[in-house]
Order: structure tokens, then sequence, then C-alpha cells
């Protein structure tokens, strides 16, 4: 990774986790701290499609708060995209900025890290798409969704975090988003 991409990772973090403790897109990192221990995903990935059928357990009702289920399975090589809901409104484009409401939770475990959920129910952050001021796979994993839409992403680390990590995410984890689409804005 050159020192520019690493630098723009960094800053994405950081405004990544603004937003998510925030709101909004100011600088402070006032992360909610994990609700138990996470490990990297250290077991070999495995190969699976881009998009996948999303686990049964993730409800559909886009009024109730999502839980991302525990696995055993090892975890992708690359992002996997699972609509749970599919949307009807405006799509979500590159040059566009969303509001979506959101659940992350480590992989394997489905323990929560953060969620706009947790402060509530109507919280959404917005996120302009190419800007790269989340985490790629975040990002990519709401391109193409339409409003009314919810969708599970799965984001290896080398999309997400890397393996430096940043609190309260460790180094190499990887990521599973629930993503609702709440509006477009172009």
């Amino acid at each position: 990774m050159s020192r520019r991409t690493a630098s723009r990772a960094l800053l994405a973090v950081a405004i990544s986790v603004s937003l998510a403790a925030c709101g909004d897109a100011d600088e402070s990192t006032g992360a909610d701290e994990p609700t138990g221990s996470a490990e990297p995903t250290s077991q070999a990935c495995e190969t699976q499609p881009p998009t996948a059928e999303p686990a049964e357990s993730i409800s559909t009702d886009l009024a109730e708060r999502p839980e991302v289920p525990a696995t055993d399975a090892a975890p992708p090589c690359g992002l996997v995209i699972s609509d749970v809901v599919v949307g009807s409104g405006a799509e979500a484009v590159e040059g566009s900025t969303v509001a979506v409401k959101y659940l992350g939770a480590f992989y394997g475990t489905g323990k929560e890290f953060d969620s706009s959920w947790s402060r509530s129910a109507d919280e959404t952050i917005p996120v302009p798409l190419g800007a790269g001021r989340v985490i790629p796979g975040f990002e990519q994993g709401i391109v193409g969704m339409q409003v009314g839409g919810r969708r599970m992403v799965t984001i290896p680390s080398d999309l997400g975090y890397g393996d430096e990590g940043r609190a309260p995410i460790p180094g190499g984890a990887t990521l599973v988003f629930v993503l609702d689409l709440v509006e477009v804005t172009p």
C-alpha cells in the first residue's frame, strides 16, 4: 500500500468512526467501547460470490433493529453483499449523498461494535458516495441500493480497517454491517 493510500485509508477510518460515533462529520473519535473482546479473523478465507443470500435471521422489518448471527464459517476473501430487503426508491450512485442506518458487528461472533440504532431508531449518518469518508467496503456496499432497502455487507479487513485496526476494531478483523438506506440526494 502506498503512503498516499495509507494516509487516505486512515483519514477514511477517522471520519467513519466520527460519523458513526457522532452522527456528523466532525473529527472527534468518541467511538463506543466494545461490548466484549473481539479477535481478528485469522483463519483462511473462503471464496464466495460477491452477492449471496442473507442470513434468514436478519429481520426484514426496517423498523426493527437488526442482529448479526454468529457463524462458524470461514470469512469470505472479498466483499459479499446480501440484500435482505430490496428497496423501490431512489438508487444510491457514486456522487450522491445517502442517509443510512447501520449496525456493525464482528464476523464470526456477531458481536456488535457500533450502531446508529444504539443512539436512536431514527438516527442516520450521511455518506457522500465516492468521497472516501468511510471504509471502502462500507461505501461499496451501499452503491446500487435503493431507498427502503436493507443490505448485509461482509467486509474483509483489506476493505475495512486493515492489519492495523482502529479501536474498537482489531487489526485483521472481518466485519459485517447491516445497512438500511433511508434517503438519497444528488
